[in-house]
């Protein structure tokens, strides 16, 4: 599923293709994603110029000029696909958007677990009323060492779980989580009340370099996620220890080994992290 930095590269992408444009038609080829796609029928999201394309977690937010707003989670599969209006259609492409340019943007789930919701913004930059239980961004100030050890002691979970719960700092899916662990040298499997203050610090520190490294590389591609452009984010080729069970650890040589965390894949070095 895409996470934060795949999430990240989709909203700079749109931003660059949308800002100051607007829909003249909006098409919907089934009844529903996650949510009914109905709402995306109302002719209030038409002719009014994209103000801006930001993400909030995983979420991209299209805000209109109206303070109407567009809120998309990709889900599993979703992709946005920069489009011409001769081209044909695929199977599934629920979702185009034709703007007032001549260009198309066309949105593609072949799983159907993604959504696109409208919501009303209470002021220009506003954040969706939808979104506002969300925790703190990981690459924003709020994200403290502080901050974290206040969060972490309250709760008894593995130290894993509660680092990718989005109550607490969103956008760090299973990926960028095992990464972190890794680079940090802490095991995922620890309780998370039982991290110290420096060591709070150093996830803090480590999370917010990975998940730059990630959105620098066009985010991770394993599947379905592309680029708006159609190409694939390329931080694959980085990871150190995701996907990587019975490989030997690029620090010691011991073989990776995976534990189920939360009905999730946790990848670790059993003699690294501690």
């Amino acid at each position: 599923m895409p996470e934060l930095p795949e999430a990240h590269t989709v909203a700079n992408a749109l931003n660059l293709f949308l800002q100051g444009h607007s829909f003249e038609k909006i098409e919907i080829f089934i009844d529903k994603l996650r949510y009914p796609l109905a709402p995306l029928l109302d002719a209030g999201l038409l002719n009014q110029p994209v103000l801006e394309v930001r993400r909030r977690a995983r979420y991209i937010i299209i805000e209109l000029a109206n303070r109407r707003a567009l809120v998309v989670h990709l889900g599993m599969t979703g992709v946005f696909r920069q489009s011409e209006p001769g081209d044909e259609r695929r199977k599934h492409e629920h979702v185009i958007f034709h703007l007032d340019n001549g260009r198309q943007l066309r949105f593609e789930c072949t799983r159907r677990f993604s959504s696109i919701t409208v919501c009303e913004l209470d002021a220009p930059g506003a954040e969706p009323e939808c979104l506002a239980a969300l925790g703190v961004e990981p690459l924003s100030t709020d994200f403290t060492a502080a901050y974290l050890y206040r969060e972490l002691h309250r709760r008894k979970c593995p130290v894993k779980i509660a680092l990718m719960d989005n109550a607490v700092v969103v956008g760090i899916g299973n990926i960028y989580a095992a990464e972190t662990f890794f680079k940090a040298r802490i095991s995922p499997l620890r309780p998370a009340h039982k991290l110290t203050r420096k060591e709070c610090a150093v996830l803090v520190e480590t999370a917010r370099g990975v998940l730059a490294a990630a959105i620098e590389a066009g985010g991770t591609t394993f599947s379905d996620y592309r680029q708006l452009d159609g190409t694939e984010g390329l931080f694959e080729r980085e990871l150190l220890v995701y996907g990587r069970k019975g490989e030997p650890c690029t620090a010691c040589g011991t073989p990776i080994t995976t534990a189920t965390q939360g009905g999730r894949t946790t990848f670790y070095c059993p003699k690294c992290q501690h």
